[in-house]
């Protein structure tokens, strides 16, 4: 059975949205964005291929938490994107994505962060979303283990079948044609 991890902030919360003066982390939270496409493909995703079996996972302190919590309910993350609120997972530190993901028997994992997918070396298939470059230099040696891609639609072509789209430089198509 496939199982699909998703982090949350920077890759379901975009987390600084200076035109609109939020930030995750201020006093305007709940008025920062989703990422563009994050919450349709969620959907599109548990349609055609994951079904009940997204997983949120997210590592973050207890204050983050409660305000993703509140972020998820307060943009009808559930209800669009046909995504089950006990499947909702936090921990405190990065590593412990790792047996979090190993208990569920997650497949495929989507994080904004190489270290963190670095850990899920249980998981077979991994997706690194619009990195930092500082971020991806620092853990390079965790490269050849995962699909980078830039955008929701990437992460659709990767995981429904569709080829990489003509824009995606051939250095980060996945050596596997689909994930």
């Amino acid at each position: 059975m496939e199982r699909l991890g998703v982090d949350i902030g920077g890759v379901i919360i975009e987390g600084v949205c200076a035109a609109a003066d939020t930030s995750f982390f201020s006093d305007n939270y709940l008025k920062t964005p989703a990422l563009p496409g994050a919450i349709e493909a969620l959907q599109r995703l548990a349609d055609a291929r994951f079904g009940e079996n997204i997983f949120l996972v997210s590592k973050c302190g207890a204050r983050t938490e409660a305000r993703t919590r509140e972020w998820l309910s307060h943009h009808l993350v559930y209800a669009r994107a046909g995504l089950d609120p006990a499947r909702l997972h936090f921990c405190r530190k990065r590593h412990e994505k790792a047996p979090i993901c190993k208990d569920l028997g997650i497949t495929h994992f989507i994080d904004d962060r190489l270290e963190v997918l670095g850990y899920l070396e249980s998981v077979p298939n991994r997706l690194l979303f619009r990195p930092q470059e500082a971020e991806v230099a620092a853990n390079a040696r965790h490269l050849p283990a995962v699909t980078r891609v830039e955008s929701w639609d990437e992460v659709l072509d990767c995981l429904l079948g569709a080829a990489p789209p003509p824009s995606m430089p051939p250095s980060r198509r996945s050596s596997k044609p689909h994930l």
